[in-house]
């Protein structure tokens, strides 16, 4: 009898044992599972990652080259069409710089010396009646252009190079500059040439810039060497024209 109680003893024991073991393998096997299935997601994100493709960079525009030269056809008067350089015409420079690039945007030619003559007048007297000085700023120029002639489609510019010059005139637009003068190498100036000045350009070739320069009776197609052009350029300043801005009047 005692020997039966021993033998069921064993066995229980044994059992518990064989139970117990079989309850960790599965808990152990249960966790590494659970490890497997957390363990995808971030391996799968970062594979995703990894070979995601980069954003092709936008291609750089290439500005198309200038042509050799432009010759553009701007109809040309003096500003002072009779030679008579009094008090109205010294001072026409800017009035005559836009009446020809008017012409040029109508095509419509100049017309007689009395009929270039009275329309630098006419403008002139209409701009003393609204306040405006001898000496007018592009600024000034546009506004007027916009309030006698209805043309709307004017801008000033500010220029930091003479090739920006050459590719509106390339554009087929004439330009209106302000000058110091006597920067300009003229040998038609006299007194060596007016402290303020405009003038237009309609073309340009190898060598320099081609205009309508109404201060001299030789200005139809005057041409200026490209460095000494573009030094003289300077918008009206009042108190020292060399300070003025380096800018440009065009209508397009």
């Amino acid at each position: 009898m005692k020997w039966l109680l021993a033998f069921i003893a064993v066995c229980l024991v044994s059992s518990t044992a064989v139970v117990t073991w079989a309850l960790r393998t599965q808990y152990s096997d249960a966790n590494a599972v659970a490890g497997v299935s957390y363990a995808q997601p971030s391996t799968q994100a970062t594979v995703a990652a990894s070979t995601t493709p980069s954003p092709t960079p936008a291609p750089t525009a290439t500005p198309a080259p200038l042509p050799d030269q432009v010759s553009l056809t701007v109809p040309y008067t003096m500003q002072a069409p009779f030679n008579v350089w009094d008090a109205l015409h010294e001072d026409a420079c800017e009035e005559a710089s836009l009446i020809m690039v008017k012409h040029s945007i109508d095509g419509t030619p100049m017309g007689t010396q009395e009929q270039a003559d009275k329309e630098i007048t006419d403008l002139v007297h209409w701009e003393e009646q609204h306040g405006y000085g001898k000496s007018i700023t592009l600024e000034q120029l546009n506004q007027i252009a916009k309030d006698y002639y209805g043309l709307n489609n004017g801008q000033v510019v500010q220029t930091s190079s003479i090739d920006e010059v050459k590719t509106e005139l390339a554009g087929g637009h004439p330009v209106i500059l302000g000058m110091a003068g006597k920067l300009l190498p003229n040998p038609y100036f006299s007194n060596g040439g007016p402290n303020y000045h405009m003038l237009v350009a309609k073309g340009y070739d190898s060598t320099g810039i081609i205009t309508d320069e109404p201060g001299t009776f030789h200005g139809d197609g005057f041409h200026y060497d490209y460095s000494a052009f573009y030094a003289a350029i300077h918008n009206w300043n009042a108190q020292d024209i060399t300070s003025g801005q380096k800018a440009y009047l065009v209508f397009k």
